[in-house]
């Protein structure tokens, strides 16, 4: 829309203001102000432009100048008190309606991964934020060091650099409980794998979580649960890896899936470590180390700082407690998945 196609009714009342001032000498007055920031307010919700609106004003202040002598500074003035009164009224409508905008974002956030909607519903909401609930999607979940929102700059240099690489791939990025979200279709895993990368980077080494595909207005949902779950199992089990697939891990939930025969295995494989001088700790964290170096003694013994010999008396120490040699194969398997189920129960820490 140009200049000339602007309602005229945002000038109402103008050039009477400018004459009235050219005369007088005097300043706006209150109401006069306030009905420059109601047209401001109404152009800003019409969607103008407010430089176009700004040049109209200033047309009409041509075409209606004041004639009188010595009247130029007076109109310049009083010109100056209505654009700034007017453009005030616009950007108020305009924090308004951002501020709606990020209040309806939210709440449509917040209803999509907790699933308090209705499905119908959500998916019609869905389409406005560029997602299409109907289809499979994903969810990667970032966790730095410190808690980060919509605004901070981390979450707004990732962004950057996804649109930058993919620009609108109907991609959602957000934050949630501190965390950096990204939520893409489900056949899209190139872009995910980047948001993972670029999250890890701008999170000064934070791990990031990505759940699998899951389809349906309900499955975003879905994804980010697995996400959150491979996080916190990421932390119980100390894993490593800055970037973690719940579909890589999907034995541990199976393991964990009846929790109380998990408790029993610890306890009848390794509760006689308790009696070992200095508790089960020591010995569990040989287990540990042994398991995750593939059973190779030396790599084994050097992350634990100890010397071969110390270690293989650890092992030995294990098998006479146990009765499981975890140099024997037949029995190696049942003392690694306890030595597994005891990192996931926080044993012996904590009770079984």
């Amino acid at each position: 829309m140009t200049d000339r196609e602007l309602p005229k009714h945002y000038l109402d009342g103008y050039a009477e203001i400018l004459a009235g001032v050219a005369g007088t000498g005097r300043r706006l007055t209150r109401e006069e102000i306030v009905s420059r920031r109601t047209l401001g307010e109404q152009a800003a919700a019409a969607g103008h432009g407010l430089r176009a609106l700004i040049n109209v004003h200033l047309t009409a202040a041509r075409t209606a100048w004041p004639g009188p002598p010595g009247s130029a500074d007076d109109a310049l003035a009083a010109v100056q008190q209505v654009i700034d009164a007017f453009a005030e009224g616009y950007e108020r409508a305009q924090l308004l309606a951002v501020r709606q905008e990020e209040a309806a974002r939210r709440e449509f956030i917040d209803d999509l991964l907790y699933g308090r909607s209705d499905l119908g519903r959500l998916a019609e909401r869905a389409e406005r934020f560029g997602l299409r609930l109907s289809h499979a999607h994903a969810v990667a979940v970032a966790q730095g060091p410190g808690a980060y929102d919509e605004g901070d700059p981390v979450p707004q240099q990732v962004e950057r650099a996804l649109i930058s690489r993919f620009g609108d791939r109907s991609v959602l990025l957000t934050t949630k409980d501190g965390r950096l979200l990204c939520i893409a279709p489900g056949h899209q895993d190139e872009v995910l794998a980047y948001f993972a990368k670029q999250a890890h980077a701008a999170t000064d080494g934070g791990r990031v979580a990505i759940g699998r595909p899951q389809p349906g207005p309900g499955g975003v949902v879905q994804s980010y649960e697995e996400a959150l779950g491979v996080l916190e199992l990421a932390e119980r089990l100390d894993l490593d890896d800055p970037v973690l697939r719940s579909a890589d891990l999907l034995v541990y939930p199976v393991l964990t899936r009846d929790r109380q025969a998990m408790a029993d295995l610890v306890a009848g494989t390794l509760g006689p470590l308790t009696t070992a001088r200095g508790g089960a700790q020591p010995l569990l964290d040989t287990l540990t180390a042994y398991f995750d170096s593939g059973c190779v003694a030396a790599e084994a013994a050097r992350r634990l700082t100890l010397s071969v010999r110390a270690l293989t008396y650890r092992l030995e120490r294990i098998h006479k407690l146990t009765g499981a040699n975890p140099a024997d194969p037949a029995h190696r398997y049942m003392l690694q998945t306890a030595v597994i189920g005891a990192r996931l129960l926080d044993w012996p820490a904590k009770d079984l």
